[in-house]
């Protein structure tokens, strides 16, 4: 307990989801919270129930796309809490999923602003005040769906690795300031997870089914976790990495045959068998 103990965190998206989880996992270890959701009432709720666990908690509503909102969500952390500690960009709105060749610029807008623009309006807006302070931590998210190139997202995939570099490359920059930059690619059960799993249920079955751990994250427990490591002393001496937090699905799905009976790797005869050529195995 109390790892984060005074510490300031501003925390995008955190009306609900993973951002919400955070917050609470932060707060349990003596944050101060910054809550910040384009819908009021989210922020609201959230600071709340921040609230009802006895930590200090405000909520400022800021639209992501806005390169004003955010740099008034920052200058309003500091008047409030007379500084910032911990930055966690979570927020990033979601595209229609169509093919390559149906994304319109409109789709490409919505994903580089919410997406690397954000990241970098808050990153610099926030770098002054935590250079003043000593030093801080950023953790940004970026997305398994950019480092396997899934279909149906391009626009998001761009924008998630575009946050992967931004994160190396103030990294780099910005660790002689006490500035550690870190990213999580998440995979756990928020709204929009949710919300797809009900509309194909066998399909969310069968993909947590290929992971190593076999369910979706829990937003604060797995996720927050996760966040909380990065956020605290503990992670003194790591920057620049992102840490796929999605129960092993970067490892991508082991064979069938083998998952269903894995001693068959013990069995001399199997290797005899296997056309390892085939592209379909």
């Amino acid at each position: 307990m109390d790892r984060l103990k005074g510490r300031v965190a501003i925390i995008t998206g955190s009306g609900q989801g993973i951002g919400r989880g955070i917050a609470h996992r932060f707060a349990k270890e003596g944050a101060r919270i910054v809550v910040s959701d384009w819908k009021v009432h989210r922020g609201e709720r959230v600071c709340a129930e921040l609230h009802e666990m006895g930590a200090e908690a405000i909520s400022i509503p800021a639209d992501i796309s806005s390169r004003e909102d955010i740099e008034g969500l920052v200058e309003g952390a500091v008047e409030a809490f007379d500084g910032v500690d911990i930055l966690v960009n979570n927020a990033q709105t979601f595209t229609p999923n169509v093919p390559f060749e149906e994304k319109t610029d409109e789709m490409w807008t919505v994903s580089l602003l919410t997406g690397p623009l954000a990241t970098f309006w808050s990153m610099r807006a926030v770098h002054p005040v935590m250079k003043a302070r000593g030093g801080g931590r950023i953790i940004n998210f970026a997305s398994l769906n950019g480092e396997l190139g899934q279909r149906l997202t391009v626009d998001y995939n761009a924008s998630k690795e575009a946050i992967r570099t931004i994160t190396k490359t103030a990294a780099r920059e910005w660790g002689h300031d006490g500035i550690l930059v870190n990213a999580i690619a998440p995979g756990a059960a928020s709204p929009v997870y949710q919300a797809w799993a009900k509309r194909q249920p066998e399909m969310a079955a069968e993909q947590e089914r290929k992971k190593p751990i076999q369910r979706a994250g829990d937003p604060e427990l797995d996720i927050g976790g996760v966040a909380l490591f990065l956020a605290s002393d503990d992670s003194r001496y790591l920057t620049g990495h992102t840490l796929f937090v999605d129960g092993g699905a970067w490892l991508g799905p082991s064979r069938e045959r083998v998952q269903d009976d894995p001693e068959q790797w013990r069995r001399p005869e199997h290797f005899a068998r296997i056309d390892w050529n085939r592209r379909d195995d």
